[in-house]
């Protein structure tokens, strides 16, 4: 340790300095002088380096002022261009295409929509899978562009809002249970066919039955028995020809017209036979059949 020493003199009064006075040197030199300045570097380098990396990220990643990529922060939201692969779930307000486009959710397994209340429970689900589109809610609807509800389920009914409800299958609509509706009619080129292969078929209304057929023919076919049952009215046949071609007829006494002229006769039971005109009623000379 090297200890300095002042000398004070008076004015006026000269002092010589010696000649072998020491001078000191104050700094790092040498090795650690060298060794300082290659750590600067190599901070430089380092600095350069990271600073180079940071404009080529900021470049590959399309960092802007307004966004990242495809990525835009406007004042409504985030925009988003091109086909976005999201690897967690997405919380969103609303979800939305461009005009000119349209909106695609894809997944190799299924997409899944869910709304869930407050406390986090599901509350409806929309999911679309690789077989099946599966909706849980208590009710599902579809609307038309107007607001209109067009097709409406829930746990107690199937409503159809439309005025024309159509079914293209080849084998028609089955319904398991009644089927309600004010009017059955098919395609203008098609006829219509109401079939029950194995049961009876039914059809019943508080104020009466009107079937037409505005071009063409009513044909009603049965294995067993048509009844056809008024309790508080009359049974009208109202028609240009009324063709019974397959009753029973009586056999042709000796006093009958040869002129081919019937009479149609009934039986206590309702049974229709015919019987050969003659000047007065031969149902009598007949009523064998009704036996």
């Amino acid at each position: 340790m090297v200890r300095e020493q002042y000398t004070t003199t008076p004015e006026g009064t000269h002092v010589e300095r010696p000649e072998n006075q020491s001078v000191y040197k104050i700094g790092i030199y040498g090795w650690r002088k060298r060794c300082l300045y290659l750590f600067v570097l190599l901070l430089l380098i380092v600095l350069l380096v990271n600073f180079a990396l940071t404009i080529w990220i900021l470049k590959v990643m399309w960092f802007s002022p307004t966004g990242m990529g495809h990525l835009y922060v406007t004042e409504d939201g985030l925009r988003l261009e091109g086909e976005s692969e999201f690897l967690f779930p997405l919380y969103a307000k609303e979800i939305h295409s461009r005009v000119d486009s349209s909106l695609l959710l894809q997944s190799t397994q299924n997409v899944t929509v869910n709304a869930r209340n407050p406390e986090g429970e599901v509350t409806g689900r929309l999911k679309v899978g690789p077989n099946m589109v599966e909706v849980q809610s208590q009710q599902f609807q579809i609307n038309s562009k107007d607001g209109k509800p067009l097709f409406t389920v829930d746990e107690k009914a199937v409503v159809v809002g439309t005025d024309k409800l159509r079914v293209t299958g080849s084998e028609g609509a089955l319904f398991e249970h009644s089927v309600e509706t004010p009017l059955i009619e098919p395609d203008p080129i098609q006829d219509l066919r109401l079939e029950s292969p194995t049961r009876s078929l039914s059809m019943d209304a508080p104020k009466g039955i009107h079937i037409q057929a505005a071009a063409g023919k009513i044909e009603a076919l049965s294995q067993m028995d048509i009844v056809l049952h008024s309790s508080d009215g009359t049974l009208v046949l109202d028609a240009e020809t009324v063709c019974l071609p397959k009753l029973a007829q009586g056999t042709q006494g000796p006093a009958s017209s040869l002129q081919g002229l019937y009479e149609i006769c009934a039986c206590p039971d309702g049974k229709l036979y015919l019987s050969v005109a003659g000047v007065g009623t031969t149902c009598h000379e007949n009523s064998h059949i009704c036996l």
